[in-house]
């Protein structure tokens, strides 16, 4: 396979991750500012699954779909005023997430301990990043903001964290095997 259709094999694989995030996204337990979603276990499973480009690439793509209008957000909610509201620190904190997480397994290797470790990173810098953009946009306190947008979701989160480490490297290693993934780093080239 040439490194051109092979590119555009994981454009179109980093495609329907996203699809697969617009889908986890609907799985939510309702909180106050910052409901919980399965969209940061699809951005864990997205990064350990397909590498650092792919998967920044994949939550670009989500993230685009909803600004343009397409209901992809949690609640099916859509618009670039989800990205500039209160929440929307999250969103934008995916595309970040996934790169660093695919960066870590890609530099260190996509074994199950250290793919936990990059996900607990991820956790944590989508956190951050959500947690300062509701605390502006919302206008609140930081003790109002780390309460509604980042306690919340730490226990959550190792957990999600934990099964997208695990689930993601068994997938991984599946795709490998079966010749859908690249048994090389899942790099991109620059010609791209």
């Amino acid at each position: 396979m040439t490194r051109t259709s092979q590119n555009l094999k994981m454009m179109i694989v980093s495609a329907l991750f996203a699809a697969l995030t617009a889908i986890l996204a609907q799985i939510e337990i309702p909180l106050p500012y910052v409901p919980i979603s399965g969209q940061t276990l699809a951005v864990g499973l997205t990064a350990t699954i397909i590498g650092s480009y792919y998967g920044a690439f994949s939550m670009l793509i989500y993230a685009a779909l909803g600004a343009v209008g397409v209901p992809v957000f949690a609640q099916f909610s859509s618009g670039f005023s989800v990205i500039i509201g209160p929440t929307g620190g999250y969103i934008i904190s995916f595309i970040i997430s996934a790169f660093i997480i695919g960066f870590i397994l890609e530099k260190v290797n996509f074994s199950y301990s250290i793919a936990i470790v990059a996900n607990l990173i991820g956790m944590v810098v989508t956190l951050t990043v959500g947690t300062i953009q509701l605390k502006y946009v919302a206008d609140l306190s930081w003790s109002a903001a780390l309460a509604g947008g980042a306690y919340p979701f730490i226990i959550v989160g190792i957990i999600k964290a934990v099964i997208a480490a695990i689930v993601g490297i068994n997938v991984r290693q599946r795709l490998i095997k079966a010749q859908l993934l690249p048994s090389v780093k899942t790099t991109v080239s620059k010609t791209v």
